[in-house]
């Protein structure tokens, strides 16, 4: 077998060597021992023994007198006769096992990459094949036949392999669901949120609106009861300047009639005065009686009446308050309950 020529056509020498030293009957690499054809070829010995014994089939029940059989090559198909010795009669190619030895030894000291297949720690030649359920442990055939798993239920690889990453994926699809669910969440938390900025703005927008009609609606009633009060002033007030003028005029006419009350008392001459005292005493008398004027009543001033109690409305205003909404509070509730699920 040419190594070197399989090995220059692959940039990787070490992937080019594993596929030189592929059995063509178990498609996996030779197992100790290896035989060697006459044809040159390598097959594993129980590879070899299992395609002897299927071209002769009757082959164990005879004697050692008989002679052997023959099986055809499986690589080139050319006729491989054998002994009374069978596949034991070949043989064993002890360069390709020392190859296999070499190319273990270097797959062991690298990293296993994705898709090799890991070899049993405890045998180094035994592939891991099987998986002991009562130790939820992968190991291989040797340990179950005569090593620390000789006691345990096993169960074949492929198959529990295949049941777990089975539930794995269902696992991966119940956390890919659950993580749907959760920015599905996120999503509706955040419409909650710009939802709840854009109605506070709108219930901002109301309260001030309200406020400003109510204030609006007081500085007009103010304005109203403050006209009232300055009607009610100036009724009184011109009232009051009319009572004073007339009291003026009396007082001017009371002041011309004492003046000349004053001359005329000073007057010496007897026939003089007389003429003139009765139609002034008469004049006097009159004016005494008829100068009563009008007078303003005890309080006229005063302008209780336009007195105004706020204590109620203030009450109101202090009590002011949002109306309570169950109904929010239910479905915030129910909100909190679907977070929490």
């Amino acid at each position: 077998m040419d190594f070197q020529a399989g090995i220059l056509q692959d940039g990787n020498p070490m992937e080019s060597l594993e596929k030189q030293l592929i059995c063509p009957i178990c498609l996996e690499m030779f197992s100790k021992p290896v035989v060697i054809l006459p044809c040159q070829h390598n097959l594993c010995r129980k590879c070899a023994n299992d395609v002897f014994q299927a071209a002769n089939p009757y082959w164990q029940s005879r004697g050692s007198l008989i002679s052997g059989g023959r099986f055809r090559c499986p690589s080139c198909r050319h006729e491989v006769l054998l002994d009374r010795h069978g596949v034991y009669g070949l043989q064993r190619n002890l360069l390709v096992e020392n190859i296999i030895d070499i190319y273990k030894q270097e797959c062991s000291s690298r990293p296993l990459k994705k898709g090799e297949h890991p070899m049993c720690k405890e045998h180094e030649d035994e592939r891991i094949n099987i998986y002991c359920v009562t130790c939820e442990v992968p190991t291989c055939s040797m340990c179950k036949v005569f090593g620390a798993h000789k006691d345990c239920e096993v169960a074949p690889l492929q198959s529990v392999f295949q049941g777990q990453k089975t539930e794995l994926n269902n696992c991966i699809s119940m956390l890919v669901a659950g993580n749907d669910r959760i920015q599905t969440i996120i999503s509706q938390l955040e419409d909650s949120c710009q939802s709840t900025e854009e109605n506070s703005a709108a219930a901002k927008r109301e309260l001030c609106a309200r406020f400003d009609a109510l204030a609006a609606l007081l500085e007009e009633k103010k304005a109203e009861l403050l006209q009232r009060i300055c009607q009610e002033q100036a009724d009184k007030t011109a009232f009051i300047q009319s009572l004073i003028c007339q009291y003026k005029e009396q007082l001017e006419k009371s002041s011309r009639l004492v003046e000349t009350a004053i001359q005329a008392a000073e007057e010496t001459g007897g026939a003089a005065f007389l003429m003139n005292a009765k139609q002034l005493i008469k004049t006097i008398v009159e004016a005494s009686k008829g100068g009563r004027l009008e007078k303003i009543e005890q309080g006229y001033e005063s302008m209780d009446a336009f007195s105004v109690s706020l204590d109620h409305l203030t009450e109101a205003v202090h009590a002011l308050d949002f109306d309570p909404a169950e109904e929010d509070e239910e479905y915030f509730d129910g909100e909190e309950e679907e977070v929490e699920e």
